[in-house]
């Protein structure tokens, strides 16, 4: 059977809600023979808007078109804007999506029916308890399913005769720390607090009821709550939340499903909604505890006990790359300490994968650093300096295209793989990402998101350093390189020239001191104006880069005058020199480059120099020679006829 490539689109997936639904999604993806990409944001976690963005790079790394279909769970994004953007592109690859709990008018739909289940839990709580006086922790307010179970609540207690005030309504965002914010609003603004606090999600519900223990409040003798989703089962929680239980992992097996099916063309529906129930128990009075077995007690205990002794295990791992990250000054160091760490996670496979420009603001061939944007998008091609596959480093992967997103080295043909791609950055900065596939640590949790965190905020270190030592390097030219002219000004020529010019004094060796003055500079500047005759300054700089080919320092003195040392030069050299540079100058008028005649005077002394004598006592003899040569000539004949 053929096999299909998926991408699925999901954000914060150390959530339960959105790790049980992966969970079904990859059990069955070897059945639907599908291979699955998980573009992966931890958005929405930080409160920082910049950090959001740079994690929602991850969801325009795809291109579509290069998928046969998608898995959405884009209710899980924040941004509209960003899950349109998705959505636009699904649309013009033109291939099938599944959107859950998200319904789109054009794509397969998995979801509940929101209302009926918030209905029966809100009028279990009028109707069995006898609340009438109820807060309400909502989910964002733009969010269908939020709203959808926020107007069941309202409908429902209008039916009943009972309202509700606005500041009894909370908007959170579907995570953990929105519940405990959300009796922390309450407490405040509220004159009394409730007899019940209905909640959109367990997760909101979970941190909700311990902060109302902490504020002194008994759940549910004094205040009742309930959740959504039964997230928040197998008893892991101080008591056992009253809410809707759906089946998550079964959604990501339809999705699979429905996918498949598409492929194959079997007829079915495009719209599918999951049966739910409602489980009614502690957290609103109807019941001590759902756990009456000693053994199961100890089941729990157990499971719990062995996930916190992995979770301890890998914080250990995460601790020492964090450390040893914190140590690197280079690159090549920063790749050596996550190589070693790969290998101690030992997944299947694990690309790093970085943005051709993400040191953008290095110096260009003329050393002048770019002033440009922060890169907030993935280049069209990535540099690969690490690429992992069945225990061996590749390293003759150089590079990819972008489109591809992974290098193909992986023989594995079997259906059923499953990349985890999860973004590089700092703040907007894109800077890459990473590629995972079946990894031995488990991705589904906040350890994870810290791992990433540290992966990308020490490779943005790295970034600051590389630019500091090309910054310090642009100031170093800076102090030693005439600008203007682009050769060495005289801090330059003193640097270059001191080891050889006190090897001489040392050794009773001979130095060559050469005066170069550009004949006719203000005629040339009151005729054509100073470009012209920056022009003209310029064309002796390159003269001299040219002709001066045998070790010879030269620099830019000042104004028009330049001059230029060498040691042990004979006399023959030095005319020889002169007659190169002359020769120069003359093929430049012969191409009749410029308006103007270039020309210049050149004047040397050879001789030995003596402890204590400055450099530039030879270049006062060069000048008095070159003067000479001056004054044979005529600024007449600098100007074109």
């Amino acid at each position: 059977m053929k096999k299909y490539k998926v991408a699925v689109i999901v954000a914060g997936i150390d959530e339960s809600y959105q790790s049980t639904i992966l969970h079904g999604i990859e059990s069955a993806a070897e059945e639907c023979m599908l291979d699955l990409v998980m573009f992966a944001s931890f958005s929405g976690t930080m409160g920082n808007l910049s950090h959001d963005y740079g994690e929602y790079n991850i969801f325009r790394l795809p291109d579509f078109s290069t998928f046969d279909g998608a898995i959405l769970l884009t209710n899980t994004i924040d941004d509209k804007s960003v899950v349109e953007n998705i959505r636009s592109r699904i649309r013009e690859a033109g291939i099938p999506a599944v959107s859950i709990d998200d319904n789109v008018e054009d794509m397969y739909y998995i979801g509940i029916d929101n209302k009926t289940a918030m209905r029966k839990i809100t009028e279990h709580f009028i109707k069995v308890h006898g609340f009438t006086k109820f807060n309400y922790i909502s989910g964002p307010k733009e969010n269908p399913e939020s709203q959808d179970r926020l107007s069941a609540f309202l409908e429902v207690l209008g039916e009943n005769g009972l309202s509700i005030d606005e500041d009894r309504i909370y908007y959170g965002d579907f995570r953990a720390p929105a519940g405990k914010a959300a009796i922390e609003y309450f407490l405040q603004h509220n004159k009394y607090m409730p007899e019940a606090v209905i909640c959109a999600n367990d997760v909101m519900a979970a941190t909700a009821v311990s902060r109302l223990f902490e504020a002194g409040f008994k759940v549910p003798d004094e205040i009742a709550v309930s959740g959504f989703d039964n997230t928040y089962n197998n008893h892991n929680f101080r008591i056992e939340l009253t809410s809707v239980e759906r089946p998550f992992n079964y959604s990501g097996q339809l999705a699979c499903r429905l996918l498949s099916n598409h492929f194959n063309h079997k007829p079915q529906g495009k719209k599918v909604i999951l049966d739910m129930s409602t489980r009614f128990t502690e957290s609103c009075g109807c019941a001590d505890s759902a756990v009456s077995d000693i053994s199961e007690y100890k089941e729990l205990n157990i499971a719990n006990y062995n996930r916190v002794e992995k979770i301890s295990a890998y914080m250990s791992l995460f601790n020492k790359l964090s450390c040893n990250l914190q140590g690197c000054a280079s690159f090549d160091d920063y790749i050596a300490s996550i190589k070693e760490f790969v290998v101690e996670m030992d997944p299947g496979e694990f690309y790093f994968c970085i943005c051709k420009d993400w040191d953008i603001e290095r110096p260009d061939e003329r050393n002048v650093c770019r002033k440009v944007e922060i890169p907030t998008k993935y280049t069209d091609e990535m540099y690969i300096p690490i690429a992992y596959c069945s225990g061996e480093f590749h390293d003759d992967v150089d590079s990819i295209f972008t489109r591809d997103l992974v290098p193909h080295i992986s023989e594995n043909e079997k259906a059923g793989k499953v990349y985890y791609m999860v973004p590089l950055h700092f703040g907007e900065r894109c800077l890459g990402y990473m590629a995972i596939c079946n990894c031995k640590v488990p991705l589904y949790n906040s350890l994870f998101q810290s791992w990433c965190l540290t992966m990308s905020n020490s490779l943005e270190n790295i970034r600051k350093l590389i630019t500091l030592e090309y910054a310090v390097q642009r100031l170093g030219k800076l102090y030693t390189q005439d600008t203007f002219s682009g050769i060495y000004n005289r801090n330059g020529f003193v640097q270059a020239t001191k080891a050889t010019y006190a090897d001489c004094i040392r050794n009773d060796r001979s130095v060559m001191l050469m005066f170069i003055d550009l004949d006719g500079l203000k005629t040339i500047n009151d005729t054509y104006g100073h470009d012209i005759g920056d022009v003209a300054i310029r064309s002796i700089a390159s003269v001299l880069r040219s002709t001066c080919k045998n070790g010879e320092v030269y620099c830019r003195f000042g104004g028009d005058e330049f001059i230029v040392f060498s040691a042990d030069s004979t006399d023959d050299e030095a005319n020889d020199l002169t007659k190169r540079i002359q020769n120069s100058i003359d093929v430049i008028n012969e191409n009749m480059e410029n308006p103007f005649k270039l020309s210049a005077s050149i004047g040397y002394t050879i001789a030995k120099p003596h402890e204590g004598e400055d450099i530039f006592r030879f270049v006062t003899e060069a000048d008095k020679v070159m003067y000479e040569q001056k004054r044979k000539k005529k600024l007449s004949k600098y100007l074109k006829k």
